[in-house]
Formats: C-alpha cells, structure tokens, sequence
C-alpha cells in the first residue's frame, strides 16, 4: 500500500449508487479522495459517509471530487444512502468481483471488507496521501482538507465557500457532473459537431443543483439540458438536434 505513495493510482471502473458507472481516469484535472469504508449501515460509517455531503462545497472550491467505495452491492448501497437523507456523490459497489479494487489498494481486509482508508489522488492521477485510519472512528474532514492544500499548490490559499454564479441562459446549457460518463459522452459528441455549449457543474453549484431537482422531479439526473428553455434529462443526440431547429 505504502508502495503507492507518488505512483498512479490503479485505475477502475465501478457502479455507483447512482445508477452510473464511474471511471477514476475519467476524473483526470481534479483531485480525488478515495475514501475506503467498511460497511453500509454500520454506525461509523453513517457518521462518515454523509459528513462529505455536508461539507462538499469546501470540496469543490479545492477542485476535489469526492468518491466512497465499500465490498457492498449498489442496492445495499442505495437503500443506505436513502436513509441517510441522500447522499449525491459517488458511493462505488466493490461487490463483484468481490473487494478487487480495496485489494489493488492495499486495504482488503481478511473479514472480506475494507479499512477505512482514504487516498488523495492529484489531477495528473497520482497517489499523493494514504491515510489507513482507525476502523472505529471516522476521519477529519478538516485535516483531509489540509492535505488537499499541501498536495495542490493551486489551491492552497483559495477560499473554501465560493459564490455560485447565476444560472445560464440561451443556447445549449448542459447541467452535468464531473464524474458522470453519460456528460463525457456529450461533452464529445458536442464539441465533434461544433455545438457551443455552457457546463455547469451542479456538485460545484448547488443553486444549479436545486433547479435540477425542480426539473426532473427530486433527482439530480445528470446531464440535463436546457436548450434555449427546452428542458431534458440525459444524453440523447436527436433530442438536442430538434431543440436546435
């Protein structure tokens, strides 16, 4: 594990509680902290896994996406973050084949679940911080805050709250998330045709993420279009070509 320090990260490809899958070289351009955790619905990681979402504005305005992994299943994993009120961030099944990625990591356990680790991951895909923590207490957001600053010379004095901008409008406005793959699609597909577009990131903007939620009736479904006030959820090439006649 150690042996991970300043080294690529190992990548992967994993279902996320969000009924999307999520590659961790897709996220190359920001910083990631890989949190490792045990089990879903279990006391500490209920204390853990939400106080990200709590505090994911400080995260963003350090270019820091976010993204838990435990051995459960996704419907274990969606019925938990149900519970816990919602949690819009990646939370990764490493059910099958089971716990491959915590062992790629170093941090598969021999009771067949995860430390509770976390990785910070720098833009260029490398492993910069490894915190294997105390399986019976949930770390500091504030101290994996500090790290990030120490790792990413660029955002070291940045503050951690930044004003959401006003919501775009006319022309092509995607509403998108940096993991998503279904925006990386149409971020492709876009820029092939020549369509200028305007991204917002809705994790980065929470105004841009309650208007999404109005829009597609309480979820946070990612892309969303608004195409000169035609309003669309997910990638669908035809839907934009008629919304632009």
């Amino acid at each position: 594990m150690s042996t991970l320090i300043n080294s690529i990260a190992p990548d992967f490809t994993l279902p996320a509680h969000l009924e999307k899958n999520v590659t961790l070289s897709d996220l190359r351009g920001k910083n990631v902290a890989l949190a490792f955790f045990p089990l879903t619905f279990t006391p500490v990681c209920s204390s853990q896994i939400p106080a990200y979402e709590a505090e994911m504005e400080k995260f963003v305005a350090l270019d820091t996406q976010i993204l838990a992994i435990s051995v459960d299943n996704t419907a274990s994993q969606k019925a938990w973050a149900t519970s816990l009120g919602g949690i819009h961030y990646p939370i990764l099944s490493d059910f099958w084949p089971h716990g491959k990625v915590a062992s790629a990591y170093g941090v598969l356990r021999k009771e067949g679940y995860a430390e509770r680790a976390i990785f910070l991951i720098d833009k260029a895909g490398i492993v910069r911080y490894i915190d294997v923590h105390d399986i019976d207490t949930a770390p500091s957001n504030l101290v994996l805050r500090q790290k990030i600053r120490e790792m990413d010379a660029s955002v070291q004095g940045r503050p951690e709250k930044v004003e959401a901008a006003p919501l775009p409008h006319g022309g092509v406005v995607m509403y998108c998330t940096a993991w998503c793959p279904d925006c990386k699609e149409a971020r492709v597909w876009l820029a092939a045709q020549k369509i200028p577009y305007t991204e917002v990131d809705i994790t980065a903007n929470p105004i841009a993420a309650r208007q999404v939620e109005t829009w597609n009736k309480g979820s946070r479904i990612t892309p969303t279009f608004d195409i000169n006030g035609i309003i669309f959820s997910e990638f669908d090439e035809r839907k934009i070509v008629d919304a632009l006649k």
